[in-house]
């Protein structure tokens, strides 16, 4: 069946297996594959400001027969207002606020902020909140014992606390109690590689020209063979009060992930208003840095924060700044990094010696989600792959490609590259339209 088609009441029955796991055309698509028809679904990795043009010259070019299937970096609300379509033939997933502490971290940003959280704002809330708390376990802004303390304040044992318990579980940490924070995104349990152990995911729709938000058809969690994380993480928490914690904020207020980065900002600050809003003797220095979704900005601006003494960071975004902030400035200079939205699998097989984290799960999920989202909901059996040229783009490219193939049965036609940023995107629409 041509799924664009569907009502979201038909949806509802279909969903994601739970057994996934952690570890782990211009003439019309759909119709089974075929290689003079087209493929059945296009698979669109990137980010919204290309988005924008790059649908709008696919929408040119198609009647909009085909499925198309999305990941994260494209979930904007605004996205079909911009473009001038309803994309009702769009399909997306996303890594989702699922986390025992969700309604509450809502709470907090909406009577902040007077709007709602969006896609990975639960993410930079937690990677926030959780940077604050090992600062503050650690009893000093040193990147070392901040790497050391992180575990130790999210991961079983202590006392639990959330997102309205904030300045209580700081003031907990400050006495040298054992906690565990349970987030909003998920219950913050790193791994050894300092990615989430267990994650929610959304499969989700466009709402239409003028909606202000993207429709959910589902959330649901997914765990990893540990759900309560492993790896190193110190003996105790020094503690005390009196002093001011230092954290950087690494996120793009503008470029081409501003519409994602802007509300990520906002989520990023609430964590230390809280505490500076209290009685504690504790006082939060956050400053903040644009990357501007550029690699050179996003060194740029962690070295500045480097420079001004700031011993962690949450941040950055996409993964195409990420790694090179990792590589080039947080690593080196021992400054604990952690993404709440850079989700390439690079990122886990970093050499960082422990100080890199991130409370966004890795694409090694997503691109089995979407694998499983393209064949059982969608009903593809061939598809085409356009890719922003990053690592993000890539890797996932190659991971929704190799689970589509390997596991169900499916066929990818062709992985197609496209830039950040061109004029134009027809000539790479048009070849995923006619690949086969």
């Amino acid at each position: 069946m041509s799924y664009h088609t569907r009502r979201r009441d038909v949806l509802k029955g279909v969903g994601v297996a739970g057994a996934v796991g952690l570890a782990g055309c211009m003439n019309g698509g759909g119709g089974g594959g075929g290689g003079d028809s087209g493929p059945d679904m296009l698979t669109v990795i990137g980010y919204p400001e290309s988005g924008i043009q790059l649908f709008r010259d696919y929408y040119s070019e198609s009647d909009g027969s085909e499925d198309i299937l999305i990941p994260d970096g494209l979930q904007d609300a605004s996205l079909p207002g911009q473009v001038g379509n309803d994309m009702e033939n769009v399909t997306g997933t996303a890594p989702a606020a699922g986390g025992p502490n969700q309604e509450a971290f809502e709470s907090l940003f909406e009577d902040a902020y007077d709007s709602s959280p969006g896609v990975f704002t639960s993410q930079s809330y937690d990677s926030a909140a959780a940077l604050i708390l090992a600062n503050v376990a650690a009893g000093e802004n040193s990147g070392e014992a901040i790497r050391d303390q992180l575990r130790r304040i999210a991961n079983p044992d202590g006392d639990e606390y959330g997102p309205d318990q904030l300045v209580d579980a700081v003031e907990a940490v400050a006495n040298g109690d054992n906690i565990n924070y349970q987030g909003a995104s998920s219950a913050v349990n790193f791994d050894e590689n300092g990615d989430p152990a267990s994650a929610a995911y959304s499969i989700w729709e466009f709402g239409g020209q003028d909606a202000e938000s993207v429709e959910i058809d589902e959330t649901q969690t997914f765990e990893g063979e540990n759900p309560d994380g492993s790896g190193d993480m110190a003996d105790e928490s020094p503690g005390g009060t009196g002093r001011e914690v230092d954290l950087g904020i690494l996120l793009p207020e503008t470029g081409d992930l501003a519409s994602t980065g802007q509300p990520m900002i906002r989520a990023a600050e609430l964590p230390a208003q809280q505490v500076n809003d209290s009685d504690l003797d504790i006082e939060v220095n956050a400053q903040f840095e644009d990357t501007n979704t550029s690699p050179d900005q996003g060194v740029s601006g962690a070295e500045s924060l480097i420079s001004s003494g700031v011993p962690a960071i949450c941040g950055t975004a996409s993964s195409g700044v990420n790694v090179p902030v990792c590589e080039e400035a947080l690593i080196p200079n021992e400054v604990v990094g952690c993404s709440p939205s850079s989700t390439a699998l690079s990122v886990t097989n970093l050499e960082d010696d422990g100080y890199i984290f991130r409370t966004a799960p890795s694409d090694q999920l997503q691109g089995r989600v979407m694998a499983q989202v393209a064949a059982e909901r969608l009903e593809a059996e061939t598809a085409a792959v356009l890719y922003v040229n990053n690592d993000y783009g890539q890797q996932l490219s190659e991971r929704f490609s190799e689970v589509f193939e390997d596991e169900f049965d499916g066929e990818v036609y062709d992985q197609i590259s496209f830039n950040i940023g061109e004029s134009s995107y027809s000539s790479v629409v048009q070849d995923a339209l006619s690949s086969g």
